[in-house]
């Protein structure tokens, strides 16, 4: 068997190296390994902006080096297409005006230098039909656009957020503008006190927002579904939003919320004394984590910033909270009964779905605590509270069948010791009748 083993791999090898000898003296390519990183683009054997650019050194050869990663250079754009000029030029002529030439785009210019290609359907279809080619549209009608166009030039446009030399995608997550990053982005100009100074604009929503709960989910969780700046205030028409939009802004995510508010006595009471929908009570930029305690009418609860415990108001907040507590003393009995009838061997399974649809009441009734409804919040409760209990008995019913089970067991283990003490007397007198015969 080995002797014919051999018989066989030779050939194999031979028709091997004959192949390769074959491939190579006729052209053929030669399959080699992928390597394991993608190559930096280089630049056209043309392109004299890159090469003397590298060329010089210093600060001079920094774009030209870091060009590579640049998400233009990568679909086939040269410097020439922002920077204008000649780049198959050989010498400085490559940089005359007469040739196109703009050098270093002035801050005015940007949007629509960015826009020839942004703003052009058919120039973006050819790279990636997804991308929104009213951008540039977008920005004017900004408060950054409209201070530019008035003439300020320290507002933020197109490289302040998406950066140069090189661009990155979007989804390249060294991007200044890659979700994760986009609040420190923004930070750069609205958290520099001597930068907004002019502007009368507070600088501490970064601080806030980083102390949030969307803060906390995007930049400490990793959360990319958590809203960053861009989300609530908009990316290239960035705005504050106003008293009438915030509702729907927040409602991007929370649009259960804003429609149980949209039905409650509170949204006439807001539009008349102008106050916002959502940030009136959660806070903007430094939303925490809702709690129960906000709930109520004393202590820190929200409510009491408007309502006296006396007044109706509270008193409904007051029963709301009230009720939200039974409901968790209620849940919190069963998870204690069926946790204990389960450490002790019972299979609880038959407790959890109820327990579970206990927990979905519990958090429904929260939930509607935005409609201002005492009935729908009571209603949530009650269903919450008898599945609760539902769950609670089934934990007792383990606990019984235990009880069951150790009481059986007693018996059984009573009786085994009779029978053996018999038995032992048992032995114990055959050897005595055995002698005295």
């Amino acid at each position: 068997m080995k002797h014919s083993g051999r018989l066989v791999v030779v050939p194999l090898v031979v028709a091997g190296v004959w192949l390769l000898a074959v491939q190579t003296a006729w052209g053929a390519p030669v399959l080699t390994p992928r390597a394991a990183t993608p190559r930096p683009v280089p630049a056209p054997p043309s392109d004299t902006c890159v090469n003397c650019h590298r060329a010089l050194g210093g600060r001079l050869a920094e774009p030209a080096l870091k060009i590579a990663d640049d998400i233009h250079v990568r679909r086939g754009f040269t410097c020439a297409a922002c920077h204008g000029g000649d780049p198959t030029a050989a010498g400085m002529e490559s940089m005359d005006p007469a040739r196109g030439f703009v050098g270093r785009p002035k801050a005015a210019d940007l949007p629509a230098l960015c826009g020839k290609c942004h703003s052009s359907p058919e120039i973006m279809r050819r790279f990636n039909p997804r991308t929104p080619t009213d951008q540039a549209a977008r920005f004017l009608t900004s408060v950054h656009g409209q201070r530019l166009r008035a003439g300020d030039t320290k507002v933020a446009t197109c490289t302040s957020c998406h950066g140069v030399h090189p661009i990155l995608a979007v989804s390249d997550s060294r991007s200044p503008v890659f979700p994760g990053n986009v609040p420190a982005t923004c930070a750069r100009c609205h958290a520099d006190a001597a930068y907004m100074r002019p502007y009368g604009v507070p600088t501490g929503q970064y601080a806030e927002y980083q102390a949030s709960v969307h803060g906390d989910a995007l930049l400490k969780r990793g959360n990319r579904q958590a809203p960053a700046c861009n989300d609530c205030h908009g990316n290239h028409g960035a705005v504050p939003p106003g008293v009438a939009s915030v509702a729907n802004v927040c409602a991007q995510c929370h649009a259960s919320q804003r429609d149980l508010f949209a039905r409650s006595p509170h949204r006439a009471a807001f539009q008349k004394a102008s106050l916002t929908q959502c940030t009136a009570c959660h806070d903007d930029h430094g939303i925490r984590r809702p709690t129960d305690d906000m709930v109520g009418a004393t202590g820190r609860a929200i409510c009491a910033q408007c309502h006296t415990a006396e007044s109706q108001g509270g008193q409904a907040a007051a029963t709301m909270r009230q009720s939200l507590e039974a409901l968790k003393g209620s849940i919190r009995t069963a998870e204690s009964v069926v946790a204990t009838a389960e450490n002790l061997g019972i299979d609880m399974i038959e407790a959890k779905l109820p327990l579970s649809d206990a927990r979905t009441q519990l958090t429904l009734a929260r939930n509607l605590v935005h409609s201002l409804s005492l009935r729908e919040v009571q209603t949530a409760v009650t269903v919450g509270a008898g599945l609760s209990r539902k769950a609670e008995d089934f934990g007792h019913a383990g606990l019984a069948e235990i009880e069951y089970r150790r009481r059986g067991l007693g018996v059984t283990l009573a009786i085994l010791a009779v029978l053996l003490i018999g038995l032992i007397l048992k032995v114990r007198a055959v050897p005595e009748t055995a002698e005295g015969g």
